[in-house]
C-alpha cells in the first residue's frame, strides 16, 4: 500500500514525511490509536479523527475505493436505529465516463474510477460528511449523519466546490482533464435502515431529498454545484451564487428553483452574511453594550483594554460586536477584524491573512504585481517606511515578491518571528494615527500562531489606543484572561420582557396572539437566535392570519416543527453525545423536565448506566439536575433541544413510548391528568385522551383556575370533532361546549363572543341530536 497516496486521497499529505520518519506501513497503519498519532505529531484533533476513521474504513475492505463499492461506517447497535433528522445530501457524478470507458483499457478505466472516487472520499472526509455509496462514476454523500454539525450545508458547498478543484487536479493516464457535476440538497429524511445483505449491505436514507440531489447534479454544467432553495436559504450570502430559474426536474412535481455556487464570497462578517436579508434590531443588552462603549471610551484616551465577550452559541455574541461597531463608526479610528474558522483551525494566521485580503480589496482576478500595489498601499496606512515588512507580509498572502523585494535568507523560525513582528508593528503604526477597534471573533476555532499572536500583541495593547474585543464560547480556555487589562463579560439570555420585544420587532409592530408569544418565550429560553427563528418560522408556517395590526392563530401549536435554520445545530450538541443519546431521546418523551424514577422505567437500562448516562448529560450541560439519584429532577437547559432530540426519534417509536410511558403515569397514580391527556393523544388513544382532557377541566374549574379550565376543555372539543359523527360524541360535545361556556362566562363574562360562541355551539347540537333540555 502507497502510504504517502492514502493520505493524499484524504488531504493530508502534509502527513506523509511524518508518516516515513515513523515507518507507519500498512500492517501499523491498521493498528494506530489517538495516543500513537499525538506521539508521531498529528497535533490536529480533527485530522486524527479523520485518519482514525479512514483506518476503520480499510479494516472494512475501503481503504481505497473500488468501483461500484457500497460505502458505509461500521455497524454499531446504536447506528442501526433509525432516525428523522434534516441531512444535506450531496451526489457527485463523473462527466463523460461512458465515452472515457469506450477509448479506456478496463484496467486503465478502473484506476481513473479508483483515482476519482478517492478524491472525491478525501474532500467529503476533510469536511466530515459520510460518504454513503460509490455507484461507479457516481458518489452520494451525507452531511449531517451520523454525527450533525451545525453548519451542514455550507460543509457540504465547500467539499463540493473543493471535489470540483480536486478532480480537475488529478492527472491520471489517457484520462484527459475531468470534471465533475455536483447536486446537494437538503431536507427532512429517515437515516439509518439497513438495506441489502452482505457487501451490499448500507444504511439507507428515505426522502425526497436523495431524490432531488441527484436531479440537480443531472442539470449541472460540467465542473458546477449545484443547490436547492433550502440549502441556499441555510448559507445565506456566504457565498457567491447564480439564479437558475426554477427546474422542471424528472420525477419532482413541480418546478424547482436551483442556483449555482459560482465561490465562496470575500467576507468581512459571516454574522453579516449569514443574515442575507438583514439584522434583527438588537434588544436587552444596553447594560452589556453600555460597559463596551466605556471601555472604548477608556482606550481612546490611552488606557489599552481587551474585553472577552463570551456566551454559547446564538446568544448573540456577534449581534452586539455589530452593535458597538455601528455605535462608534462615526469616529475617526481603524477598525481590524479577524475572523477565526471552523475550517482552518490548523491555518496558521488564518485570520490575519483574510483581514490583510480583504482590507487590500484583492478580487480573483488580480494579477501578482496588482496585489503587490494594493497590498503596499494597505500597509501605508500604518507607517511610511514599509520595506521590511512588505516582503514578510506579501510571503504571508502567498505572493510572489522575489522580484520587487530583495529576498531575506531566513530559517522559517526566523521568518515566522519577524512576520509576526511586522504585523505587530503594523497595529503599533496604525494606533499611532488613530484610535484601533480590533475585533476578534470566535476565538475556539483560533489557530495556535493568531493566539500566540495575541498573546505577544496584549502587552502593546496596555498604553496604547486601542480596544480589543474577543468573542468565544465557554468553553474556550483563554490563557490570557488573567492579564491586567483583560475585561470578561459573559453573556446572558434575554428577559421574558426583552424576548417579547424582539418578537415585535421581527414581526414589524404587528401584535402576536397571546399565547403564541408565551409558546415563543417558553421553547426559545431567552436565546435571541432562538427567538429570532422561532418567530420567522411561526409567520412562514402558515398557521397564522395576517391583518393590519396584528396577526392570528389559525391552527393548533403543536403542529410548530424545529426552524430548519436550527435544526443542524441543535442535533449537533445531541451527537456529541452519541453513547447516551437514546436516553436523551427517551427523557424527551416525558417531557422537558421529569424526574430520574420516571426515566428508569421507562428506560430499558440497568440503573447504573441510566445513572452514569444521566450524569453525562449533566456534564455537558444538556440537561440540569437538582438532587441525586434516585430522588434526582432533571430539566432539558433547552426546550428546543428537547424538541430535536424528540423529533429525531420515528413516529412510531414515540406513539409506542408514549403509550407505554401512558400505562406508567396510570399505575404510578398522582399525576395531573392533562399530563395523562398529552401522553395518551401523542399514543394515538384519542378516547382516552378525550376523558383525560375533561377531567383536566373540570378539576381546574372548580379551583377556580379559568385559563387552564378553558385550553382542556378546547382540547377535548377538538378531539371528538375527530371521532366521528355518531350521537354520543355529538352529546359528549355539547356537554364539553356548556362547561367550556361556563368557565369563558367566569373569565371573560357573558357577554364575549367566545362565550357566546360557546353556548351557541351547544345550542345546535342539542338540536342536531334532538336534545330539548336547552329550549
Amino acid at each position: 500500500m502507497d502510504i504517502a497516496a492514502w493520505l493524499t486521497g484524504l488531504g493530508l499529505e502534509r502527513y506523509g514525511q511524518t508518516f516515513a520518519d515513523n515507518d507507519v506501513d500498512e500492517a501499523l497503519l491498521r493498528q494506530l490509536t489517538d495516543a500513537d498519532l499525538k506521539d508521531i505529531g498529528v497535533g490536529s484533533l480533527g485530522h486524527r479523527k479523520r485518519l482514525l476513521e479512514a483506518v476503520v474504513r480499510l479494516e472494512t475492505g475501503r481503504g481505497r475505493a473500488q468501483p461500484s463499492s457500497t460505502v458505509s461506517l461500521p455497524i454499531t447497535a446504536k447506528q442501526t436505529d433509525a432516525e428523522r433528522r434534516q441531512l444535506t445530501v450531496m451526489f457527485v457524478d463523473l462527466v463523460g465516463s461512458t465515452a472515457l470507458s469506450k477509448t479506456l483499457d478496463p484496467e486503465d478505466m478502473r484506476e481513473v474510477i479508483c483515482g476519482y472516487q478517492n478524491a472525491v472520499a478525501g474532500e467529503i472526509t476533510r469536511l466530515d460528511g459520510h460518504v454513503a455509496k460509490f455507484m461507479g462514476d457516481g458518489v452520494l454523500a451525507y452531511f449531517g449523519w451520523p454525527r450533525a454539525h451545525e453548519d451542514e450545508a455550507e460543509r457540504a458547498i465547500r467539499a463540493g466546490l473543493a471535489i470540483g478543484h480536486a478532480i480537475a487536479r488529478l492527472e491520471l493516464p489517457g484520462a484527459g482533464k475531468l470534471q465533475t457535476r455536483i447536486g446537494i440538497a437538503t431536507g427532512l429524511v429517515v437515516v439509518g435502515d439497513l438495506v441489502g445483505e452482505g457487501a451490499a449491505q448500507e444504511q439507507a436514507v428515505v426522502g425526497d431529498t436523495p431524490n432531488l440531489a441527484a436531479r440537480l447534479q443531472a442539470v449541472a454544467d460540467p465542473g458546477a454545484v449545484v443547490i436547492a432553495d433550502a440549502t441556499r436559504r441555510l448559507v445565506g450570502d456566504l457565498f457567491v451564487v447564480r439564479d437558475l430559474g426554477p427546474q422542471n426536474l424528472k420525477g419532482i412535481g413541480e418546478h424547482v428553483p436551483t442556483y449555482a455556487v459560482e465561490g465562496e464570497r470575500a467576507l468581512e462578517s459571516r454574522f453579516a452574511a449569514r443574515q442575507g436579508g438583514g439584522v434583527t434590531p438588537i434588544v436587552g443588552r444596553d447594560q452589556e453594550l453600555g460597559l463596551l462603549l466605556e471601555r472604548w471610551r477608556d482606550a481612546r484616551t490611552g488606557e489599552g483594554q481587551v474585553v472577552l465577550l463570551t456566551g454559547e452559541a446564538g446568544i448573540g455574541k456577534s449581534r452586539i460586536t455589530e452593535a458597538l461597531i455601528e455605535a462608534v463608526s462615526n469616529e475617526p479610528h481603524f477598525l481590524l477584524r479577524y475572523q477565526c474558522s471552523p475550517y482552518h483551525v490548523d491555518s496558521a494566521l488564518y485570520p490575519a491573512i483574510q483581514h490583510l485580503s480583504h482590507g487590500a480589496g484583492f478580487v480573483y482576478d488580480d494579477s501578482n504585481e496588482q496585489r503587490l500595489d494594493k497590498l503596499e498601499d494597505l500597509l501605508r496606512r500604518s507607517s511610511d517606511d514599509i520595506g521590511s515588512a512588505a516582503p514578510l507580509v506579501a510571503s504571508l498572502l502567498g505572493l510572489n515578491g522575489e522580484a520587487r523585494y530583495a529576498v531575506a535568507d531566513l530559517t522559517p523560525q526566523q521568518r515566522r518571528n519577524r512576520t509576526l513582528a511586522a504585523l505587530g508593528d503594523q497595529l503599533s503604526g496604525l494606533v499611532g494615527r488613530k484610535p484601533v477597534l480590533w475585533v476578534i471573533e470566535d476565538v475556539h476555532w483560533i489557530d495556535p500562531t493568531t493566539l500566540e499572536f495575541i498573546e505577544m500583541a496584549l502587552d502593546r495593547v496596555q498604553n496604547a489606543r486601542v480596544l480589543i474585543l474577543i468573542t468565544a464560547r465557554p468553553t474556550f480556555v483563554a490563557s490570557f484572561a488573567s492579564h491586567p487589562v483583560v475585561t470578561r463579560l459573559a453573556l446572558n439570555r434575554l428577559a421574558k420582557a426583552a424576548t417579547q420585544s424582539m418578537v415585535q420587532r421581527i414581526t414589524g409592530g404587528k401584535r402576536l396572539p397571546e399565547v403564541l408569544l408565551d409558546e415563543i418565550a417558553a421553547r426559545t429560553d431567552g436565546v435571541p437566535l432562538f427567538v429570532e427563528e422561532m418567530t420567522k418560522a411561526v409567520i412562514e408556517s402558515g398557521l397564522l392570519r395576517e391583518t393590519p395590526d396584528a396577526y392570528h392563530l389559525d391552527g393548533p401549536l403543536s403542529t410548530l416543527a424545529i426552524p430548519t435554520t436550527l435544526h443542524d445545530s441543535l442535533m449537533a450538541r445531541l451527537d456529541r453525545l452519541h453513547p447516551v443519546k437514546e436516553v436523551a431521546q427517551t427523557a424527551a418523551v416525558i417531557g422537558r423536565s421529569f424526574d430520574h424514577n420516571m426515566i428508569a422505567a421507562l428506560s430499558a437500562l440497568p440503573e447504573a448506566q441510566l445513572t452514569t448516562a444521566m450524569q453525562r448529560l449533566v456534564e455537558a450541560e444538556l440537561v440540569f439536575r437538582r438532587g441525586t439519584p434516585p430522588d434526582a429532577t432533571y430539566l432539558f437547559k433547552h426546550a428546543l433541544v428537547r424538541d430535536a432530540a424528540y423529533e429525531s426519534l420515528l413516529k412510531t417509536k414515540r406513539t409506542a413510548m408514549h403509550a407505554r410511558l401512558l400505562e406508567i403515569l396510570e399505575n404510578a397514580g398522582g399525576t395531573a391528568p392533562e399530563v395523562k391527556a398529552q401522553h395518551a393523544e401523542a399514543a394515538g388513544l384519542a378516547e382516552r385522551a378525550l376523558g383525560y382532557w375533561e377531567r383536566a377541566g373540570s378539576e381546574t374549574l372548580k379551583r377556580p383556575a379559568y385559563k387552564e379550565a378553558i385550553a382542556s376543555f378546547e382540547n377535548a372539543i377538538r378531539l371528538c370533532s375527530t371521532l366521528g359523527g355518531a350521537e354520543q360524541w355529538k352529546r359528549r360535545e355539547q356537554n364539553l361546549q356548556l362547561q367550556l361556556g361556563q368557565a369563558l362566562m367566569a373569565y371573560r363574562g357573558y357577554q364575549a363572543p367566545e362565550t357566546l360562541r360557546a353556548f351557541n355551539s351547544a345550542m345546535l347540537l342539542a338540536d342536531e341530536i334532538g336534545d330539548v333540555s336547552l329550549q
